[in-house]
């Protein structure tokens, strides 16, 4: 990292402005934007007051060291794990410190540096834990400006785990902004927010509306592994996915119509006519309580939207349609169950 980007960092890092920066330094905030875009460098004079304003030392500002790679962290890592069962905790920490002073700029270290000494901290229960708690403390502080969203949301997520064991409920939930709000963490930790907080019926809420969402994102999952097997023509494979699928609906308590559902595809595929005029029957008679689910003690704290009449009629009449599709199902027109299903069907639209 240069020079420029080094005070950029620590800058935002202070929540400073370059005006505010410039005005403290007794230069011009253009001055200080010329540093940052590498147009120029700060007279040597100043190095001093800068490191002094922005908390930092002359080695950090100063340091040119170049991104450690993958290999080399791993070596510093397994040396830092290695002095942590040989050494006193203190030993260790200073040595580590040390090393994060001679690469200050090198955020994959950084990380995994705190992470793996904050979790000996707790195992270890260090007795004078607060001023490491202080020093990892400003380490995340420091992560949360990465570029790597990675590291963003894991310091967000140590940060929030440091406010929830000291019950700063409200401090930790402000890490949550970290999180993009696609990410299933964000909102699993809102609900143990909630439920520490004694906000009982949100935790709740929040819970069933993760566990509903995980059923849609696995379900759309098996079924792309299932695809996938059918095309290789696999058929073990495809027929342990759809009894797979059938326990997961069961398990989820999504109702008959998607415990059933699964087998229909795989039976036609192996013209299997007992399966698929049982499996049409069962949908066809389960469409009314396709979604049974609202009622299950696994989602009463949702609100679901209550659905029409008229959607289930639509939906039953275009379902036995697609029954009826002679490319599909035309090697059943003779089958004398079939044609009675058919006709059976045929009275109720």
């Amino acid at each position: 990292m240069k020079l420029g980007e080094v005070i950029r960092k620590y800058r935002k890092i202070k929540n400073m402005t370059q005006k505010e920066m410039a005005n403290r330094l007794g230069i011009t905030a253009p001055a200080v934007n010329k540093w940052e875009n590498g147009n120029s460098l700060p007279d040597i004079t100043l190095l001093s007051p800068i490191a002094r304003l922005l908390d930092i030392s002359l080695d950090t500002l100063l340091s040119f060291q170049e991104e450690l790679t993958p290999q080399d962290i791993n070596k510093i890592i397994l040396k830092a794990d290695a002095l942590l069962k040989e050494k006193s905790y203190e030993q260790a920490f200073q040595w580590a410190k040390k090393k994060l002073e001679e690469y200050p700029n090198c955020e994959q270290l950084i990380w995994q540096i705190a992470i793996i000494f904050e979790a000996q901290l707790r195992i270890q229960e260090i007795s004078d834990s607060q001023k490491y708690d202080t020093y990892f403390h400003s380490l995340y502080i420091q992560l949360l400006q990465s570029n790597n969203e990675t590291i963003r949301s894991h310091a967000a997520d140590a940060l929030f785990n440091f406010y929830m064991r000291k019950n700063q409920y409200e401090k930790a939930e402000e890490y949550l902004d970290y999180f993009s709000k696609q990410n299933p963490e964000r909102k699993r930790k809102q609900a143990e927010v909630y439920s520490k907080t004694n906000q009982i019926d949100k935790a709740y809420k929040t819970y069933e509306e993760l566990l509903f969402s995980y059923y849609g994102m696995i379900s759309i999952t098996f079924h792309g592994i299932y695809m996938l097997a059918m095309n290789e023509n696999n058929l073990k494979k495809v027929h342990m996915l759809a009894d797979k699928q059938k326990e997961f609906a069961k398990c989820f308590e999504m109702g008959k119509y998607y415990e059933v559902s699964s087998q229909l595809e795989i039976a036609t595929l192996e013209k299997d006519a007992d399966t698929i005029i049982t499996t049409m029957k069962e949908m066809l008679a389960s469409i009314e309580q396709i979604h049974s689910f609202y009622q299950s003690p696994l989602y009463e704290h949702m609100k679901f939207q209550e659905t029409r009449t008229e959607f289930l009629e639509e939906l039953k009449e275009n379902l036995f349609k697609c029954f009826c599709d002679e490319e599909s199902y035309g090697f059943l027109k003779e089958d004398k169950r079939w044609q009675e299903f058919k006709n059976t069907s045929l009275l109720q639209f």
